[in-house]
């Protein structure tokens, strides 16, 4: 890593780049400096030596750093007694003014256990980091847009807002939504009942189809049930019994837009799924729909893109992704898509390629580490503990490389040697023909210190990557000539995967110009500003 070569200028950065293009571009320059950690798994800290692949000047100074200096280094808030190389410093710089902003979460670390936000029936069956992301996604306030150019106004911090998607359905003029990847339908249900929008639900798994049925029967006899009490204080904002229609089906992200759902898997007992946009005007009743994925995994966030950028019948998306490292990448059999890249603009840049190990570490959870370095929390020792076990395991058998091995979600709390008696026999291996107390087991363990600091380092170039993936989706939507937004929605200390992004074949400026006044809920409670990068329909 030390001696990487400096990258050749990109053949494109000489002609005229919008500021997304030439932040796709010092992202490629930054990684291609940085790939070897980039590209390190953890767990082989021992067996490839990943320490002493570190720049030369970076190793005393991270060797004696505490959590608490790795966490300010993280958060670019310093930390006491830190004393890093410039070097180190100009590489975390980078990182950070590179990476979208993730919003300021404030307030609890955690959410809390009900969101006061939901009416009441709304939050059955559903967890409080889904209650969190379901009621932002419908009320939104305005952060600062690292898009905006530098010398135009940001505006105010503001309190809760009027709904996303209600407003992409005021402003686009459609009643009617499909939500792909709808799971059971928890935000379905919110959108269907809260917000009164005609809701079809597209979901693979035919079980979940079913569960999530089986919650919209229960809400609805709720609801029967408190009208016919008649209670004399009705809730402030009452439900409308309007259920959504839920279907099974996968996208199929080669199909022409009017036959894009496969059957669901497993098969389902009903007939076959009817297509939501299969109507004479795109859509069943002729008229246009709004597309949401709340989370839609891997290659579904670029398949629903893909729909929307060549289907008539999706006048606007708002869509969240997760699960990077499932995204097809180069090589692919002739007829099958990409993930990524999907824009020109960042296929054409040399290095832009992402290993498996990097989209994988773009789906981490920054926030939650950097507190778990503040708290010095007994779950950092968890990664020395694998990358101990997988020498081990490479010792006795060096076939055996980079097994999914889980010894149990809490190996934070057991010592080395129970750790290694419930790890080695999911191998294969006899924990009683491996010595587990040996001094070279208690070197590697004396050196957790070491890699904490190695995996904060890549948590460094973590939100970097996901950036790149979400410029090239934003990138691919103005190649098409639609207008698009980030938002980061989320709190990021609950929610990671916290930017949406939302698209449009209209100005998104009635959608999300006024979001700063009329709060609904009146709670003054601060809330992140919306980012937004929109560029003219060509």
């Amino acid at each position: 890593m030390a001696a990487a070569p400096h990258p050749t200028p990109h053949p494109q950065q000489h002609l005229e780049q919008s500021p997304e293009q030439r932040r796709a571009a010092d992202i490629i320059r930054l990684l291609m400096l940085y790939r070897p950690l980039l590209d390190a798994f953890v767990i082989d800290f021992f067996t490839d030596g990943l320490w002493a692949q570190l720049p030369p000047a970076w190793q005393p100074a991270l060797a004696t750093a505490t959590p608490v200096q790795l966490a300010g280094l993280l958060g670019g808030c310093g930390g006491p007694g830190a004393a890093w190389p410039l070097s180190l410093l100009a590489f975390a710089a980078a990182a950070r003014a590179l990476a979208f902003p993730r919003g300021c979460p404030g307030g609890s670390p955690r959410p809390p256990c009900q969101s006061s936000h939901l009416h009441p029936l709304l939050r059955r069956h559903v967890k409080p980091k889904k209650q969190h992301e379901i009621q932002r996604l419908g009320k939104v306030g305005a952060p600062p847009n690292p898009l905006r150019p530098p010398n135009s106004s940001q505006p105010p911090n503001s309190p809760l807002s009027p709904q996303l998607l209600q407003r992409l359905s005021q402003a686009t003029g459609c009643e009617r939504v499909v939500d792909i990847g709808a799971g059971q339908g928890h935000l379905s249900r919110f959108l269907a009942f809260s917000l009164g929008l005609s809701v079809t639900a597209v979901e693979s798994d035919s079980r979940l189809v079913g569960l999530a049925e089986r919650f919209d029967k229960e809400l609805l006899w709720e609801l029967g049930k408190t009208r016919g009490l008649g209670h004399k204080r009705p809730p402030p904002r009452p439900l409308t019994p309007r259920a959504p229609q839920h279907v099974a089906g996968r996208l199929d992200p080669a199909a022409p837009w009017n036959e894009f759902l496969l059957p669901s898997s497993p098969p389902g007992p009903g007939p076959t799924a009817q297509n939501p946009l299969g109507g004479p005007g795109g859509s069943e009743d002729g008229g246009q729909v709004l597309v949401t994925g709340l989370h839609a995994c891997g290659d579904l966030s670029p398949a629903l893109l893909c729909h929307f950028a060549r289907s008539p019948a999706v006048a606007a998306v708002a869509l969240v992704g997760c699960c990077y490292m499932k995204l097809s990448t180069a090589p692919q059999p002739p007829g099958c898509p990409l993930g990524y890249p999907l824009s020109t603009s960042v296929a054409a840049l040399p290095g832009h390629q992402l290993s498996y190990r990097a989209r994988e570490a773009a789906c981490h959870a920054l926030e939650e580490y950097e507190g778990r370095l503040r708290r010095g929390s007994p779950h950092l020792r968890a990664h020395c503990y694998r990358a101990v076990l997988e020498s081990l395991i490479r010792a006795s058998d060096p076939a055996k490389r980079h097994l999914g091995l889980q010894p149990g979600r809490k190996a934070h709390t057991l010592s080395f040697s129970q750790y290694a008696h419930l790890g080695l026999p999911l191998a294969g291996l006899d924990p009683a023909g491996i010595p587990l107390d040996t001094g070279a087991v208690g070197a590697m363990l004396e050196q957790q210190h070491k890699v904490v600091a190695f995996c904060t380092l890549g948590q460094l170039l973590a939100p970097v990557v996901e950036t790149l993936i979400l410029l090239d989706r934003l990138l691919y939507l103005r190649e098409q000539g639609f207008y698009c937004a980030l938002v980061p929605l989320f709190n990021p200390q609950f929610s990671p995967r916290n930017l949406v992004l939302v698209a449009s074949r209209t100005p998104l400026a009635t959608v999300l110009a006024g979001l700063d006044k009329d709060s609904e809920d009146g709670d003054g409670s601060k809330d992140e500003d919306l980012e937004e990068a929109e560029s003219p329909r060509a």
